[in-house]
């Protein structure tokens, strides 16, 4: 009896982000391991950087959510965070069963000091590919996230050439 090999047509897509995820990050963990930071920490630190304005903090479930992380992993890295004085954790006044997390003041420090080097490798990204070619390449990947999105269709609407970070 013979087994008769797979025949793909299309490149390994989920490797090929992955790769080009590791790629980035080589830049990137150094810094975050100078500052005793876990990648996942850092998603953390970078997601409640991004709402430091509300005063509400973050419910858990979004956090989770923006720095893709599932929930239990979620509290563990949250209990480090809090122990060392990186973020601050209280019941929603809302909805006692919710959580709410802020950045503390020296937790913002910290994204402040690594959003520097961070940005200074994503200019050398836009000066190696170029600016429009790093802006296709956020709109495809923001096609690609909505169009695997339950339900989800990408148009080329779906996406401005705007829509950096």
């Amino acid at each position: 009896m013979s087994q008769t090999t797979p025949s793909f047509v299309h490149r390994n897509l989920p490797r090929l982000l992955l790769e080009a995820r590791e790629a980035v990050m080589q830049h990137t963990r150094p810094s975050l391991r100078e500052h005793g930071l876990s990648d996942q920490q850092w998603r953390v630190l970078r997601v409640l950087g991004e709402h430091a304005g509300d005063p509400a903090g973050v419910e858990t479930g979004r956090v989770a959510r923006e720095a893709l992380l599932l929930g239990p992993s979620l509290t563990g890295v949250l209990t480090r965070m809090e122990r060392d004085g990186l973020i601050s954790r209280e019941r929603c006044p809302q909805d006692a069963r919710r959580t709410v997390v802020r950045a503390t003041a020296a937790g913002l420090k910290l994204v402040a000091t690594l959003s520097q080097t961070i940005e200074a490798h994503y200019a050398w990204m836009e000066e190696q590919l170029g600016k429009a070619q790093l802006a296709k390449l956020y709109v495809l990947l923001d096609q690609v996230i909505a169009l695997e999105a339950p339900g989800g269709e990408a148009t080329s609407e779906d996406t401005s050439e705007d829509d950096t970070e």
